[in-house]
């Protein structure tokens, strides 16, 4: 059994390894990260062998930490990087380089269609008739999206909504609201295969489907880390949030969305949204306006070209074929809209 797994802002750890009688057997523990002193390898292997094959990330973390040298220095290492992957292994668990990934990157659609089309591309995923996408949106008009399980009232001042001209939308992901315009947000959709996470547990698979983003983000200059549970930061503040939703039926599969601040009116936001106390107090400040810092000023860059750059990242990393949304699944998203994103029904159904 063989698998892989990028320590978030680290490096690759490589597992080999057999079963046999419920044990694991043959542990053989690889990389490109940096281990002192040399013998320390051999404890981390040692430390994995006959482990029960149904130990979890924890416990085979514990096992290695017990048993490494008590100067053991790791470098793009950690002990739970090591027992991801072997998790990874024994689950069987794909790599990026397993798929032909195609891009998505079309004209601008309103929000309650991209809601849609998140819906329909991942379940096409899931079941088979679509390889792993990339998609990166562009914004028809501006719009306020909430969480799966948010309170609508709580979340979004109607009057500030409809002063603005703001949509609001309810995405089928959990997490926080988000607010955007168009020229102002950079938004992209991951849709994949489950087996792309098997043996990550969700926290873990936010880091491991940002982790491209992040090394885009270095190539523009921005160093940036992925903040549990769904934030990509910087030292100037939040750039990014995401969202997940996993999707039953056929092989499984998870969308993983993620919006990043371009620009952001921040009074126009903060009409919009009610930004509670406690969630401020709660990210350590007192300003919402404080919360995000824009990537236009971090890169000087315009729009455009940090969603091209983005993409060539991609591309550079994993490989990445440009294709469209489909006929039929453009129908279904559109089906969508008008029975379920585009109803009050759905977007109050907290109300």
């Amino acid at each position: 059994m063989h698998g892989e797994y990028k320590v978030p802002g680290g490096k690759l750890v490589v597992v080999d390894l057999d079963v046999e009688g419920g044990a694991l057997r043959n542990v053989r523990v690889a990389g490109d990260f940096f281990l002192e002193p040399d013998e320390a390898i051999l404890a981390i292997d040692a430390a994995l062998e006959g482990a029960p094959a149904n130990t979890d990330t924890a416990g085979l973390a514990a096992r290695i930490d017990a048993a490494l040298p008590a100067s053991t220095v790791m470098f793009g290492l950690t002990s739970e990087g090591v027992a991801v992957a072997v998790r990874r292994a024994l689950a069987h668990a794909t790599e990026w380089s397993d798929y032909d990934w195609q891009l998505i990157h079309e004209a601008p659609q309103s929000p309650a269609l991209h809601m849609a089309l998140d819906e329909v591309i991942t379940a096409e995923v899931a079941a088979g008739r679509r390889p792993p996408t990339l998609r990166v949106w562009e914004w028809a008009s501006p719009a306020v999206i909430i969480g799966s399980f948010q309170s609508l009232r709580n979340e979004v001042d109607p009057e500030g909504a409809e002063l603005h001209g703001v949509t609001v939308v309810r995405r089928v992901s959990g997490g926080g609201a988000m607010f955007v315009e168009p020229g102002n947000t950079i938004t992209y959709s991951l849709s994949v295969p489950e087996a792309l996470v098997s043996g990550l547990s969700f926290a873990d698979s936010y880091a491991y489907l940002d982790d491209w983003v992040l090394g885009a983000l270095a190539d523009m200059g921005i160093k940036a880390w992925y903040q549990p549970l769904n934030d990509i930061a910087t030292e100037a503040g939040k750039i990014a949030g995401a969202a997940q939703k996993r999707v039953v039926g056929g092989e499984g599969a998870v969308l993983h969305h993620v919006t990043m601040s371009y620009d952001i009116d921040a009074d126009k936001m903060l009409e919009v949204l009610r930004i509670g106390k406690e969630k401020l107090s709660d990210k350590g400040t007192k300003s919402a306006k404080k919360r995000v810092d824009p990537l236009r000023r971090q890169t000087g860059l315009a729009r455009e070209a940090v969603i091209e750059r983005m993409i060539d990242s991609f591309r550079t990393r994993h490989g990445l074929t440009r294709d469209k949304v489909t006929d039929e699944e453009m129908a279904r998203a559109e089906e969508l809209v008008r029975t379920k994103f585009g109803t009050e029904e759905w977007t109050a159904r907290v109300p």
